[in-house]
């Protein structure tokens, strides 16, 4: 995961200083069956985000305290129920995205964008790293007026203030479906951790997450090394 620090220092102000326009995101709870019954309770939101391979955005948006549950799945294509062998062919349209759910009284969506744009590389056209193709593409998917709103206004105003070297690629889709991955890539770091794209890729990214926002984790992240 590489972001200046000149970045992260103008998402930081943008986010948390002044400049937020919207106080609150109104709930809107998906009716998509992979969701489980956690997003029955009116008191979750839902968010759903595309920043490259999924077990990297599964991996960090499960460490954020008021986080419930982070879903690796498929999202924006036109083939239904997609197999992991079709979205990788980069012909369904699907992107590889985590649905994240999440309790609003902790943590807000502009939080959650704030670790979207903190976390990877948005101005890199259907690319992140070593992946490459319209499946990884960087995404907001989102489920309300209020999360198009906000998604749009942030990337504006880091575009504006020059937060990245290059313009932010990242696209606005609106949710319209979810397909959760097969089983095998539900919790992939932590059950992997020891496979190789694991301790090269995901760790560093995880290693840096915590750096940052080392005071919004979940207890059980602070205390492990």
């Amino acid at each position: 995961m590489r972001f200046a620090k000149t970045a992260e220092i103008h998402i930081s102000k943008l986010l948390f200083a002044g400049i937020i326009l919207f106080n609150s995101c109104a709930n809107n709870p998906s009716s998509n069956k992979t969701m489980n019954e956690a997003q029955n309770n009116l008191t979750t939101d839902t968010a759903t985000f595309g920043t490259g391979c999924f077990w990297c955005t599964e991996a960090i948006f499960e460490r954020l305290n008021g986080v419930i549950k982070v879903i690796s799945g498929y999202s924006g294509g036109v083939v239904p129920n997609p197999t992991y062998e079709e979205v990788s062919t980069g012909t369904t349209g699907h992107a590889e995205c985590c649905q994240v759910i999440y309790d609003p009284s902790k943590v807000s969506f502009d939080e959650l964008l704030e670790v979207f744009w903190k976390t990877h590389d948005p101005t890199t056209m259907n690319r992140q790293g070593n992946d490459v193709g319209t499946q990884y593409r960087s995404v907001v998917f989102y489920h309300s007026k209020e999360q198009k709103e906000k998604a749009e206004h942030y990337k504006a105003a880091l575009d504006s203030n020059g937060a990245f070297a290059k313009p932010i690629v990242t696209t606005m889709e609106p949710y319209k479906n979810f397909y959760s991955a097969e089983d095998y890539h539900q919790k992939y770091y932590e059950y992997n951790g020891g496979q190789m794209y694991c301790r090269l890729v995901i760790a560093p990214k995880l290693d840096k997450f915590e750096k940052v926002f080392k005071n919004r984790l979940k207890s059980t992240a602070k205390t492990e090394e």
